[in-house]
């Protein structure tokens, strides 16, 4: 049964990847290419939802909980995993409701910045699910480099926790602004 899993999460990494290069591509032009690839944007993030969340709950039904969480390499992929579903849901949110308006001024390279991390956290998830299944990549050696032992649990330093907190002061400022500004 794992084979179902291994071969249906290449669907929504497929479509993850492919949604990164259509906001970048949108990011960076406003020709007819540009806003051919917004357009698909929307379908081709509600497919990819659709296929991770069935790739997630395979996973779960090949792996029980119990059994994934026993060791950290185990809980390193249900959590990035996890991230990244949540991620692209809200990616995907951001996108439904801004419409058009978010490809001007400073929504283009939000918008591009957000697609880079959902390509990150995507590529760390399949990193760690093919160590699962015995494929090791080079990605192992940049997350050891960066800090990251995939064998050991995650956790969040201090330091990563003071960028989350500055991070979400300069979000929220940003959406302030943008608000009093488009208001009126």
């Amino acid at each position: 049964m794992s084979a179902y899993h291994i071969v249906l999460v290449h669907f929504p990494i497929a479509l993850w990847t492919t949604a990164v290069l259509a906001i970048f591509v949108r990011a960076f032009s406003d020709g007819e290419f540009a806003k051919a690839c917004d357009r698909a944007l929307l379908p081709l993030l509600t497919l990819s939802i659709i296929m991770g969340g069935a790739a997630f709950i395979i996973g779960l039904m090949v792996w029980p909980l119990p059994t994934v969480t026993s060791t950290p390499l185990g809980r390193n992929h249900m959590l990035s995993a996890s991230w990244s579903l949540s991620y692209w849901i809200l990616l995907t949110i951001v996108r439904w409701r801004a419409g058009e308006a978010l490809w001007r001024g400073m929504g283009r390279w939000i918008m591009a910045g957000l697609a880079a991390i959902g390509g990150g956290l995507l590529t760390v998830t399949g990193t760690l699910g093919g160590h699962l299944t015995g494929t090791s990549t080079a990605v192992s050696e940049v997350l050891r480099f960066l800090g990251w032992e995939i064998y050991t649990t995650y956790y969040v330093p201090d330091f990563t926790l003071a960028i989350i907190v500055v991070a979400s002061v300069i979000l929220l400022a940003i959406g302030f602004w943008g608000r009093s500004r488009f208001a009126g």
